[in-house]
């Protein structure tokens, strides 16, 4: 039996340690490479774009149902929540109707977000009766029994003010872990947050044994020097985009991504899209759909196809590695 000197133990062991970390590098390099980049965006058309603003767009998980903010005509306060449906993948999305009173107030009414069940709809407004002084934005969510109902919802409910704040809280992202049996809200706020946050950061609330959501946690690694808001996450958990000014942007507002290795490590450092899909204008509040292949979001950029002050567009990826792909939950509208 060949005895090894401690000194060659411990070369070994480095040797072991820097091949683990290759090792790990190449993997997540894999998983980077899952998805082609992303295609010139594409302007949804004067159907869906007619008005000032036109902004914080959902999609449905089916892809059938557009929902987003905007003060076109019918509006009942600043900006109401609409939807546009269309019935199936391949059509042109219908004329967008109004979500109506359950769901709007007379201020304004923003980032409809949905739960992958369908049944719950998560967004934020500046309504009376919130956590904070008046014109303060706040958390809210409304339920529905049918989930292709898109005139069903109940009642928008405030979510409380233990995950509410005196300050502006906005952009709820929902996003269940089912792995780790934990179920969080992503969002984005003004308080005050710890050395390294801007004047709007990134926190994270997790779900209470009673369905109630617990206190806003602050996420350092997405949270910037500047104004970071609206947040999208595949549905693994692997990937969240969010809408940041931080240094490196292309224009006044960029859409960022980062990844991450597991559902319980922390972010990687966000990474710009880039001037395929920044522009110079404002780019902001990104929507992902199920197969994570089409990435929604607003812009102010006026090329020759803008019709308003903010326009919805869409940008597409391809899915490189078929064995990756994750087949439940695949539905059409019945």
């Amino acid at each position: 039996m060949k005895v090894r000197t401690l000194s060659q133990i411990l070369r070994l062991s480095k040797f072991s340690t820097v091949l683990l970390a290759a090792f790990a590098s190449t993997a997540l390099a894999a998983r980077a490479q899952r998805f082609s980049d992303w295609s010139a965006p594409v302007n949804l058309g004067p159907t869906i774009n007619s008005g000032v603003n036109n902004q914080h767009p959902a999609i449905s998980k089916d892809g059938l149902s557009l929902y987003y903010s905007s003060d076109r005509a019918g509006t009942f306060g600043k900006l109401d929540i609409w939807v546009s449906q269309r019935p199936s993948l391949e059509a042109e999305w219908g004329t967008p109707q109004n979500l109506g009173t359950n769901i709007n107030s007379s201020g304004n009414d923003f980032a409809p977000a949905f739960t992958p069940d369908g049944h719950w709809l998560y967004f934020h407004s500046d309504r009376p009766g919130g956590c904070g002084p008046a014109g303060t934005m706040d958390l809210y969510v409304s339920h529905r029994k049918d989930k292709r109902d898109d005139f069903g919802w109940e009642p928008a409910q405030n979510l409380g003010c233990v995950i509410n704040s005196i300050y502006d809280d906005a952009g709820p992202t929902f996003f269940q872990d089912e792995g780790n049996d934990i179920t969080q809200l992503y969002f984005t706020s003004t308080r005050p947050a710890p050395p390294g946050g801007g004047n709007f950061d990134i926190y994270v609330s997790t779900l209470q044994p009673d369905d109630t959501w617990g206190p806003g946690v602050f996420v350092p690694e997405l949270s910037g020097p500047g104004r970071d808001t609206r947040t999208a996450i595949r549905r693994d958990g692997l990937e969240i985009f969010i809408s940041a000014d931080r240094p490196g942007a292309v224009g006044s507002q960029d859409i960022w991504v980062s990844t991450r290795a597991s559902t319980t490590d922390k972010w990687f450092r966000p990474v710009n899209l880039g001037p395929v899909v920044n522009s110079t204008a404002f780019d902001g509040a990104p929507a992902l759909s199920w197969d994570a292949t089409t990435l929604y979001f607003f812009s102010e950029r006026t090329d020759v196809t803008h019709y308003g002050k903010r326009d919805l567009y869409l940008t597409t990826r391809t899915e490189l590695h078929e064995r990756d792909k994750v087949r439940d939950g695949d539905e059409k509208r019945e």
